[in-house]
């Protein structure tokens, strides 16, 4: 899709009451600005955008073509916009029965909604399906989701997978090496027999592309049934000790050493869950 004109940028930010000093856009666009801010994700604030729920300068604004700087007043659902915070990263145990959307149309219990009430808004770093478990990332900034959902940066997501029955080796090989489920193509996995338990089997298998439902799909394919799925690591961070609906803030040297973000300390404490009277309605910005 091709870029507006300087000449657009101009009517815009003139139609908006910002100021122009030449004909350069200056500053950054405005939904790449409310991620930064940890309003939402990018594509999420052009779906506000689009909604009417943004306004520059005391104007509702249609189109995410617009640049804007730091003297633009900009509004959020009514709440104004202030600095950028410094990237920051939660670690999440989600538990079974909770979907990871902000708001679901069948009015499911979700993720955000179970969330401490003193967290600030956040986005989650990949998904994990509603009878999925285990360690989720959550940020406040979008470029830091949109990095580390990419299989290019190259971490491993491990899980432990509990099937029914057994697997041979000669059907977990057809994962090893990847495997076409429906015309989609699957990269080869790390899978590891652990042990007999009864009925049932567990399984260690390792992933770089997190596509969605992708050890479900692919286990189906080769005729295993899942009945457990629990990520018990992305990259460096563990699931460790995290009860079940706990968060835990990555401590800043942490984040700086992994991603060479922003050094400025942050305290680091586990959030307990919290219970809530309708967890599937939109938990506050």
């Amino acid at each position: 899709m091709p870029r507006p004109s300087t000449h657009w940028q101009g009517a815009i930010k003139a139609a908006m009451g910002i100021d122009m000093t030449n004909d350069t856009p200056s500053g950054d666009r405005i939904a790449k600005v409310l991620s930064r801010a940890g309003i939402a994700s990018r594509r999420e604030a052009e779906r506000m955008i689009a909604d009417g729920r943004v306004t520059v300068n005391g104007k509702i604004i249609d189109s995410p073509a617009l640049n804007v700087t730091a003297s633009d007043k900009i509004t959020a659902d009514g709440k104004l916009v202030g600095e950028p915070e410094p990237p920051r990263i939660w670690l999440y145990h989600k538990p079974t029965g909770l979907v990871t959307t902000e708001r679901d149309e069948r009015d499911r219990p979700t993720v955000f909604g179970a969330l401490p009430e003193d967290m600030p808004r956040v986005m989650s770093i990949g998904r994990l399906d509603l009878n999925s478990e285990g360690l989720m990332l959550l940020t406040n900034d979008g470029g830091v989701k949109r990095k580390l959902e990419l299989p290019s940066t190259g971490w491993l997501r491990r899980y432990r997978v509990r099937i029914k029955g057994s697997a041979s080796e000669a059907k977990l090989d057809q994962l090893r090496a990847g495997i076409e489920v429906d015309g989609v193509k699957y990269q080869p996995m790390i899978v590891t027999f652990d042990r007999q338990q009864g009925a049932n089997a567990w399984l260690t298998v390792s992933i770089r592309e997190g596509k969605n439902r992708e050890i479900r799909r692919t286990m189906e394919a080769i005729g295993v049934t899942v009945n457990r799925l629990i990520r018990v690591s992305y990259g460096p961070f563990q699931l460790g000790e995290l009860k079940a609906g706990e968060v835990e803030e990555v401590k800043q040297r942490v984040v700086r050493d992994q991603l060479g973000l922003s050094n400025k300390p942050t305290p680091t404490r586990v959030r307990k869950p919290v219970n809530r009277p309708s967890a599937g309605k939109k938990r506050r910005s």
